[in-house]
């Protein structure tokens, strides 16, 4: 059963469906417990590696790590990087992790540690003023990518296959051009997201929200649009997938106070088509994770929704402010956001 959270504004209570666990349905309420990081810090990237382990880092240059479940938090970013914002970590352990910063320039850089943030090399430092490298995702230890928005009409993709020690921009040919004002949201870490060997990459800004499918590491990709809105403001923000045919996309308009009623949809193909969910939150999420079987969260700056059903209907959970969440394989779930804020589901 998951603990009832230290301060949690509200809580719900969840049965697991029978695949999601022991095979039985089991009670549980969920909810979040503040893990205090002593950081003020808004944290966009986020690695949940167990119960114990996780990463999270954000703005001002700023990269925590625990190894106590949140008791205590350290501050292991690379030095001299404190005006760099760090919206995307993938961490494989305790010890090993790339960091992605962005924007445009030279502020969009990687960095790989593997002695737990001890000491970092740059690996990657972008040299073209037009690209703007918004998330990073792995598909194991080994093989990785990292996404630009466009550059000469079309989403620009560095590749690694050594677990980012290196990392070479792909040719372009089988990337399909952008619409006009097409773009990544480097909102939560989650444009750009991996399960096997398949990546996917989630887009708005232009005149339809589009997801992006690859299944040859990044080489050739297939595009299709999504029933989200898109604009300046608006589209799919997060994605999650729990096996190479059913995903969740989650976005909205990330202005305060505006209202995203078709914010949500699913996948059953690996993202050639996609259907709005008919219950979907009430508001905009910028974060989303499976936490396990059919079920999954989504979180936002105005609370956090479980869906059991496979991201069909959502119900919230609690009114705290987050930007991301990550759950591993084994169902130990984080959350990060603005203030320093981070938080873990117990079992």
């Amino acid at each position: 059963m998951l603990a009832t959270a230290l301060g949690a504004a509200l809580s719900v209570p969840l049965a697991l469906p029978a695949t999601a666990a022991t095979g039985a349905p089991r009670p549980a309420r969920l909810s979040w417990e503040i893990e205090p990081t002593g950081s003020t810090a808004r944290l966009r990237g986020l690695a949940a590696v167990s119960r114990d382990v996780a990463w999270t880092s954000g703005s001002a240059g700023t990269v925590l790590r625990t190894t106590n479940g949140g008791r205590t938090w350290r501050n292991v970013a690379p030095p001299g990087t404190g005006d760099l914002e760090f919206r995307d970590v993938e961490a494989f352990d305790a010890d090993n992790a790339v960091l992605l910063s962005i924007g445009e320039g030279e502020a969009s850089r990687i960095y790989r540690t593997s002695d737990g943030g001890r000491s970092w090399d740059l690996t990657f430092r972008n040299d073209d003023p037009r690209a703007f490298y918004d998330c990073v995702a792995f598909s194991g230890r080994r093989r990785g990518l990292a996404v630009s928005d466009p550059v000469d009409g079309r989403f620009r993709m560095l590749s690694t296959r050594d677990g980012g020690r290196s990392w070479k921009v792909l040719p372009s040919a089988g990337m399909p051009q952008a619409l006009p004002g097409e773009f990544a949201f480097a909102a939560s870490g989650q444009c750009l997201v991996a399960k096997g060997r398949d990546f996917w990459l989630a887009s708005g800004g232009g005149a339809q929200a589009r997801v992006f499918h690859s299944r040859d590491q990044g080489l050739t990709w297939t595009v299709s649009a999504s029933p989200l809105p898109s604009s300046e403001a608006q589209g799919i923000f997060a994605l999650a997938f729990r096996d190479a045919r059913h995903g969740i996309a989650v976005g909205g308009d990330y202005r305060p106070d505006v209202p995203s009623p078709d914010a949500t949809a699913t996948t059953a193909d690996a993202g050639r088509r996609w259907v709005l969910a008919p219950r979907p939150p009430e508001s905009y999420r910028s974060g989303a994770a499976w936490l396990q079987g059919f079920a999954a969260i989504a979180v936002g700056p105005t609370g956090s929704d479980v869906s059991l059903d496979g991201g069909r209907t959502w119900r919230r959970f609690d009114t705290g402010s987050f930007d991301t969440v990550d759950c591993t394989s084994h169902g130990a779930c984080w959350a990060s956001g603005e203030q320093g804020r981070v938080a873990r589901l117990r079992s």
